[in-house]
Parts: structure tokens; sequence; C-alpha cells
């Protein structure tokens, strides 16, 4: 039997899929790459925006056409989408519905789809609400994935308590849960004897993480990083740099920057989501801290780890947004200089307190508005790559580039690209290098 799976959004449903795919390979799966081949075809979604849901209800209607035609397979719609709006996927096509904490039907699900494919009677009604627990994964690592072998993602934690007046999170994804310290620990240590060179903690909160070591002894985030750095440092294996996303300003401690700083295992790039840099719309989004809060952590940041880079997340046109409350934005830009931004404008997602707010702002004019953003950004960007140019760094080499057959594509501790040319047995090796040039906002480089 042969499984053909399409992710969306964020890095969580990154690290979901590939747990996915191993329960697939364990009860005798194989991947195809043409879903016209497939017995189960699964779209695991998003619905951070609507355009997401867009996307795939129009992967729906592909797929549905597929079945009119005659073809014989299952298809699964799983994640966020599927949470929001269950059993109404099933009018578009779906055959089963599998929310963010149903994956435990999963195994129930690939029986289905074998007893179909051979001409048997499959079970058309899997029990796939939202009343089991979410339970976590005992690893994220798909090693038969090619695209990037040397870099994992290792979830942390599972869900939101923030309630975002924007965002659609809390509610498909449920409130926080953490995962057992042990439980991390223990996957890295698999990570790192599959040749994993790089991990990223994930969660949707990650610095609010919660958890224990065992039943006695409860962990909060730094107490979790320095278990971290302290098992990367004894066991002397092949994972040298650790990320993690995405963080909330409110829950970056002083004890998160201590540990961050006494420890070089963890990458100096940070993304820190600010938002908006109106304190008046940072209060209408719910996000619990001020521009001056914010601003006071970057610099706290800096003075504690002075190479460090940042990236961020940035939201324009939320309702009663003015003028002046952009320029607060632009300024904060100004001041912060990110590396790079994920700029986007409000969305209104329905369920959320932002839906029905007054003071709405035009489509032109949030677009107006984030061509604004997006132009300073891109000239910040350039900015900090140029001043980069004849420095040495370390990169992580991850793969062969897709323009040249001849260069290696390399990734910094700052989340920069560099390209160098190289043989593909230097792939998964960190390596220092000097910059020499920057073409659009990829380096070219050289082997010191």
């Amino acid at each position: 039997m042969k499984y053909f799976f399409e992710t969306y959004g964020c890095q969580m449903n990154i690290a979901e899929s590939a747990a996915l795919v191993l329960t697939a390979r364990e009860m005798g799966w194989e991947e195809t790459k043409d879903a016209q081949e497939a017995a189960l075809v699964l779209l695991n979604t998003c619905s951070v925006r609507a355009t997401a849901e867009q996307r795939v209800m129009g992967r729906l209607s592909h797929y549905a056409a597929l079945k009119k035609k005659g073809m014989i397979f299952k298809l699964v719609v799983a994640g966020c989408m599927a949470e929001r709006l269950g059993g109404k996927l099933k009018e578009n096509g779906a055959d089963y519905v599998m929310g963010t904490s149903a994956r435990e039907r999963f195994p129930q699900i690939l029986k289905a789809a074998a007893q179909a494919a051979i001409g048997e009677q499959a079970d058309s009604y899997i029990e796939t609400d939202e009343k089991c627990n979410f339970s976590f994964s005992s690893i994220h690592y798909d090693h038969n994935d090619k695209s990037n072998p040397f870099r994992s993602f290792v979830p942390i934690m599972h869900g939101c308590n923030n309630y975002c007046s924007y965002c659609i999170v809390p509610y498909v994804r449920g409130p926080e849960i953490s995962r057992k310290a042990s439980s991390i620990l223990e996957e890295i240590s698999l990570l790192a004897d599959q040749g994993v060179r790089e991990i990223t903690l994930l969660g949707q909160n990650v610095n609010s993480y919660s958890g224990e070591l065992d039943s006695r002894e409860k962990l909060a985030f730094p107490h979790l990083l320095r278990l971290v750095a302290e098992k990367l440092d004894n066991a002397n294996q092949g994972i040298k740099w650790v990320r993690f996303l995405s963080s909330h300003p409110k829950d970056f401690s002083d004890e998160v920057i201590r540990v961050l700083a006494d420890n070089p295992c963890f990458c100096r790039h940070i993304h820190l989501p600010v938002q908006n840099g109106s304190n008046s719309v940072l209060s209408g989004m719910n996000r619990r801290y001020t521009r001056e809060q914010y601003l006071e952590l970057v610099s706290n940041l800096r003075a504690a780890m002075p190479n460090l880079s940042l990236s961020t997340d940035i939201l324009v046109g939320f309702p009663g947004e003015t003028e002046e409350d952009l320029q607060e934005t632009l300024s904060l830009m100004e001041e912060v200089k990110f590396l790079y931004a994920y700029m986007y404008h409000f969305n209104p997602r329905e369920g959320t307190a932002a839906y029905d707010l007054p003071g709405k702002i035009s489509r032109e004019m949030k677009g107006e508005r984030l061509s604004r953003v997006i132009a300073l950004q891109k000239r910040h960007t350039t900015e900090l790559l140029k001043k980069r140019v004849g420095e040495n760094v370390t990169a992580l080499i991850e793969g062969i580039s897709r323009k040249n057959a001849d260069e290696l594509v390399c990734r910094t501790e700052h989340d920069e690209m560099i390209v160098v040319p190289g043989k593909p047995e230097l792939i998964g090796s960190f390596v220092d290098l000097k910059i020499s040039s920057l073409r659009g906002n990829t380096f070219r480089g050289s082997f010191v």
C-alpha cells in the first residue's frame, strides 16, 4: 500500500506529518511521489489564514474529481483545518477528518484504506472527534526524507493559552500541554544516532513550557534548555546547534537569556514576534506586553549576546489601526533592525475575538501599509547582510544548490544562507567559511 502526504502551514505540522509517516511505515506502507498511485492521500492543514484554507479546499476539489473518475483511495484531512471545520469537510470529499488530537486513530484509518484498496468492506465510520487527549509522538523525524536529513524538529509542547484576539490557534490546538523532559531528551538521543546535526525545539508558545522531568520535579523552559545543553555537552554527539520556535515576548525571562548566553549550542538567532509597534494595537491584539517592554527585551538580549540576529512577525491593518500606529511600527523596525520578518495584513478569522471588531481597514489601505513595511524590511535585510561580507563564519552544509550542481548550500547560526563550491560528501558537515559577496539575500563564500 502507498501513501501520499501534502503538508501545509507551520513547522509543527511538518513535525507531526513526519510522525504520521513513521506510523504508516511501521504498518508496511510505502511513500509514492504520485498521488494517483496512492491508496491513501492525507492533507495536513493550516487554519492560521483564510488563504491557507482556500488552498486546501481547492485540493479537496481536485481529489474529489479524481475519485469521480474512478480512482480508489481514501482522502484524509488532518490538522488545524480538520479541527476547525470537522465533518463539514466530508461534504467536500474527505473520507476521514482527523483533528489535532486524533492522531491515535490514524492506524485505524490506514487499515480501512488498505481494505478499500483491495476491494474489502472498509470501516466508513472511525471516531475522529476531539474527545481523545493529545499525546506526543516519540519521534518526529523521517530519516528517508532526503531534502534535509541533518536537521529535525522536536516538539516540546502543544497548544496555546494566550488567546491573541486575531489568532485561531488556541481554538484549533487547544490549551497548552507540555511534553515530559525525559521524552524530549530521549528523542534528541535518537536523532543524534540518526546523524542529525541541528534541532529546533517547537511549540506554539515554546517559552511557556512547563513540563516535568519525572512525576516529582516540574521544569520551566530555562531548566529544559539547561538539560538539553548538558546532554549535548556530555554526549559528545553530532548535534551541535539548537534553535527554538516560536517564543512569546511576554514569557522571555532573564533566566532564559542567561542560559542562552552561557551555552554556545544555542544558535545566535531568535525569532521574536512583535506583531505591531503601537501600544494601542498591541492592547487590542491582547499581546500582553508594550512596545517599551519589547524594546527592553531586545536590549537585554543583545547585551547578553552582542552578535545576536533577530527575526519577527509583523501584522498591519488591525481594526482601528491609524497612520500614527503604523508609524510606531515602522519606527520600532528602525530601532531593532530585524534580519528578516514575516509580514502580513489582518485577515479576520471567524471565531476569534477580533473577527467582529469595529474600525476595519479597507483592503486597499491594508495593502498599501503592508507594502511600506515590506519595503523597509527589505532595506534593513540588505543593510545587515552587506555588513557581513568579508567575515568568517561557521555554517552547516545542507545540500546541493538547485542552480549549480557543483555548489553547496550552507546555513549559518544566524539563519543566513551561503553558497560555496564543494563536493556532495561534505553535506552534513560544519565548516568554516569566508563570506566573499552577496547576491540578493544569499551570500557567496569560500572555505577558510
